[in-house]
């Protein structure tokens, strides 16, 4: 089979397009830090941190296109496994390979968390512990949730976050919000801002955290943003 070779600056565009782009490894930490089920924007400023400080590769406080190239440099010294300096077609499959286990490694923690939150979850519910929802019940959770109580808060607070991003755009889209004045360059002071604007946004309840209900409604968000986005594209 012919050995299909890329250069430096084509699989750096693979490398990008595969997923393994600086600020989106598998490895990239997870804001829940307790495993609580919902985030506090104390661990959300903890998050902001470690990506920050894995993001900004020379530590100059600032992420521009120097750490972006570096980071580049680096996820492409991985998938070069002979370090030949470029990238076999056997070297691109085993790097989508890798990135296809850690996914499905994901996903299988997310399904076991989802399941214990929600056994946390109905225990908490069921105050009486007779094993079922009464009315009652159901009723202080809707309550609790702010459902009927403040419900034009939250209604109010999903229509303002149909606007850009939701909780869980990723660490590139944070960036895109952070970069305020437009220079492709994120200071620390840009980031924290974004940071807590982006948390404020998701929170949608107001009441210093963001829960599953919140973080899903923001995914499903902004994917309804980029749907109508690419559809747009589409018609152009």
């Amino acid at each position: 089979m012919r050995k299909t070779i890329l250069s430096l600056s084509a699989a750096a565009v693979a490398l990008t397009g595969a997923g393994i782009a600086y600020a989106q490894r598998g490895d990239r930490p997870n804001p829940d830090a307790n495993g609580d089920g919902v985030v506090t924007l104390t661990e959300m400023k903890a998050h902001g941190n470690e990506l920050f400080a894995k993001m900004d590769a020379n530590g100059d406080g600032t992420i521009n296109a120097d750490d972006r190239q570096a980071h580049h440099e680096e996820m492409f010294a991985k998938a070069d496994a002979n370090n030949d300096g470029e990238l076999s077609q056997d070297e691109m499959k085993a790097m989508h390979e890798a990135r296809k286990e850690r996914r499905e490694e994901r996903r299988a923690a997310k399904a076991g968390n989802r399941e214990e939150r929600m056994a946390e979850h109905f225990a908490k519910m069921d105050t009486d512990n007779s094993g079922g929802l009464s009315q009652d019940e159901l009723r202080a959770m809707h309550e609790a949730r702010g459902e009927h109580r403040g419900g034009e808060g939250m209604r109010e607070g999903k229509r303002g976050m149909r606007g850009k991003h939701g909780m869980g755009g990723g660490p590139q889209m944070m960036l895109k919000m952070a970069d305020t004045n437009g220079d492709k360059a994120v200071t620390r002071a840009e980031f924290d801002t974004a940071l807590a604007a982006h948390f404020a946004k998701v929170d949608t309840n107001r009441d210093g955290k963001i829960s599953t209900e919140e973080r899903d409604a923001a995914h499903k968000a902004m994917r309804a943003e980029w749907k109508t986005k690419r559809e747009a594209r589409q018609a152009q």
